[in-house]
């Protein structure tokens, strides 16, 4: 499910941090991107524009954008402190033992509460740490001399920004830009590789073909980027990248999912850290430009205090990880821990752990330099949580965060315990939903029978009613769906935790990959057990108040449980009617024609930009016909997948639309050709 994603004009003071629809390589709206970056760094000017200054004007001029940042409002260190303070009062309430009530339900709900209280305490401590820019002087300073100037003038590339020498520390380097790809669609890819091939600044390129499609191979070969493939998938994604140092040898290598966007600028923001000689990788957040979907919104919004609070708070601690795309390495960092880590479904955040351990250090900025895909359907939600869910408990039973093997700082110990044990707090919900039915067939009460509903509110109120006043205040408004999700995903990190004790392993899945979608129900059997079991809990629950006259509050929470897991059959619902309409049009071929995926432009812009792009020239139908004849250019193994077999037939036919349509072209300039000379020999003739 393709998305065209396009920078949204933002009015000045706007944060750029949290999803949204929108971003992405379009030029026209290249100014939106400098507007981000003036709203993060106010006096930073364009390098086109950029006029040479005393040096110490420089510094004086940069050191006054590096002072006296601060990521975090009064409002928000109030509302964190406020919540704090809720979470410690109700972590008093049901620890005394005065309000104890039957000894299952009230260990379940200790269980579960002491899971999301500790969380929650870790996450205010690291939320209440990154208040500093980790933009400090020589970040500035080298940011300012990036681009060397008289050399950009001496080659004449002052029309191509993504020729522009880079220079860090007085030595010029080189980056390689990574699109890892695995059989996603052929129109995705191309939007992401253009965007990659007009970064600015001098870099080279890489399509990683997992997919071992011919079709994203001549689609590489057309837009003038380079393309691996390997024999084998080994090692999935990190083995893919793996494989791919063994032939780039930059100075520096980024990694960009096929579905993430990078921006224009993402090197010019980030390649400066790496005046650090100890800094390893530069993180960038995810944002997600496709929130249309129940599914996508609270997919998305579920990262966005993680990206927007945690993530700048580690870097206090120094244990800020790698999340798999936008994101740059320093090469020599990854050589030195031996490559990408391969043993681990989630090694963005285990090749991260090796380079702290290492003596590495990390930096994350939460600056929006690509724009991506959420997961848009429960399938792929799914499996991308399960993925990230198996990491996590990898880390804590294999490489347990707390021990004093591990060569880490204690902070940074304490930042990958949160990490490896946050999926926990996905099996809570597990336990809080079978309370109520104790207490409705069984009459097993968690809290003592002296406690009222309106001083059990006050104190349950003041931990999560105070969770939903921050998440308001971080995303602007009441999100239902990141409620929804997180209260039924349970049996997601279950099957997680299972596997990792189990030694279980499970195929690597891509969230956006292309192909046959499943019945969305063959993913929430387990759901779908627990709603009908308290669907009938909750008439039996409503009967028996009925007969006692009074309201209880295990029958108000049971009903409540219900409404959500409601309110997510009914989406799963609506998804599977939208697959079962799409497999009967498909099979009466009444899907529209696919649109011939152009290449380039066919007319220049009516607007001319400020920075000139320079790409590729358009190529002939012969041209691509030899591109395609080339096979040095890569393994032509061809796929063993039936699936991709397909995809790739059905990519054959966009790029014969494409070729045609380079014919057309061609023909139209040859003609315009003859009509010029044509007319200048008649000019002559009258002439003479």
């Amino acid at each position: 499910m393709s998305r065209t994603m396009r920078d949204v004009p933002r009015t000045p003071g706007t944060t750029d941090e949290s999803p949204r629809r929108g971003g992405g390589p379009d030029d026209t709206h290249d100014t939106a991107s400098r507007a981000v970056v003036r709203h993060l760094t106010p006096d930073v000017v364009e390098p086109a524009a950029r006029t040479r200054r005393p040096v110490s004007a420089q510094r004086e001029a940069v050191r006054s954008r590096a002072e006296g940042t601060r990521s975090h409002s009064p409002v928000m260190v109030l509302l964190v402190l406020v919540a704090t303070l809720g979470i410690l009062l109700y972590a008093q309430f049901l620890l005394n033992p005065s309000n104890r009530g039957d000894l299952l339900p009230y260990s379940m709900i200790i269980v579960a509460e002491a899971i999301l209280v500790v969380q929650a305490l870790l996450a205010m401590w690291t939320i209440l740490s990154g208040g500093q820019d980790p933009r400090d002087f020589d970040f500035h300073a080298t940011q300012d001399t990036l681009f060397d100037e008289a050399e950009i003038e001496r080659r004449g590339l002052e029309g191509t920004p993504h020729l522009w020498p880079m220079v860090v520390d007085g030595r010029e380097v080189t980056v390689d830009v990574f699109i890892t790809v695995y059989g996603e669609e052929l129109s995705k890819i191309a939007t992401t590789v253009k965007a990659a091939l007009a970064l600015r600044g001098a870099h080279r390129t890489w399509v990683l073909d997992d997919g071992r499609s011919d079709e994203v191979r001549d689609l590489a070969a057309a837009l003038g980027a380079r393309y691996i493939r390997r024999l084998s998938s080994n090692g999935a994604k990190a083995g893919n990248v793996n494989h791919a140092l063994a032939i780039a040898k930059g100075d520096y290598f980024a990694i960009f999912d096929a579905d993430f966007v990078p921006k224009e600028g993402f090197l010019l923001e980030t390649v400066p850290f790496f005046v650090d000689e100890k800094v390893a990788f530069v993180q960038t957040p995810q944002t997600y430009g496709n929130l249309t979907s129940l599914v996508s919104r609270g997919a998305g919004y579920m990262q966005t205090v993680f990206y927007k609070f945690i993530q700048p708070g580690r870097n206090r601690f120094n244990a800020a990880f790698c999340v798999g795309t936008n994101v740059i390495f320093r090469r020599e960092a990854i050589d030195e821990v031996g490559g990408i880590d391969t043993d681990s479904k989630s090694e963005d955040v285990w090749t991260s752990l090796h380079l702290h351990e290492a003596g590495w250090r990390s930096i994350y900025i939460p600056l929006t330099l690509a724009v991506g895909d959420a997961p848009e359907t429960i399938e792929a939600y799914s499996k991308q949580q399960l993925r990230w869910a198996t990491g996590g408990f990898e880390i804590l039973f294999r490489h347990f965060p707390l021990s004093p093997r591990r060569r880490l700082t204690m902070d940074q110990r304490l930042q990958y315990f949160v990490t490896a044990t946050n999926y926990l707090t996905g099996i809570a919900p597990l336990l809080l939903l079978l309370v109520p039915p104790m207490e409705i067939f069984f009459d097993l009460r968690p809290m003592n029978l002296h406690i009222s509903v309106l001083q059990w509110f006050l104190f349950y109120a003041g931990f999560y009613l105070m969770q939903i006043v921050l998440a308001f205040y971080t995303l602007g408004s009441f999100r239902w769906e990141v409620l929804m999700l997180a209260s039924v995903s349970f049996p997601i990190y279950v099957k997680a935790l299972w596997n990792v004790l189990s030694g279980k392993d499970e195929a690597w899945s891509v969230t956006g990959r292309a192909g046959k979608v499943s019945s969305p129900f063959n993913f929430i059997i387990p759901q779908v057990l627990f709603w009908v079991f308290l669907s009938l809990t909750s008439l039996v629950a409503i009967v028996r108040d009925v007969d006692n006259g009074v309201l209880t509050l295990a029958t108000v929470w049971n009903l409540l449980n219900t409404g959500i897991l409601t309110a997510f059959m009914v989406a799963a619902s609506r998804e599977a009617r939208a697959i079962k309409r799409y497999a009967r049009a498909a099979k009466r071929g009444e899907l529209p024609e696919p649109e011939a995926l152009v290449l380039h432009d066919e007319t220049p812009s009516a607007a001319p930009t400020r920075t000139q792009v320079s790409r590729p020239a358009p190529r002939s139908a012969e041209e691509l016909q030899e591109l395609r004849e080339l096979r040095h250019l890569a393994d032509m193994t061809p796929s063993d997948d039936p699936e991709q077999a397909a995809r790739d037939d059905e990519r054959h036919a966009m790029l014969v639309g494409a070729q045609a349509l380079a014919t057309r072209r061609g023909r139209r300039e040859a003609a315009r050709r003859t009509d010029g000379s044509t007319a200048e020999k008649q000019k002559q003739e009258v002439t003479s």
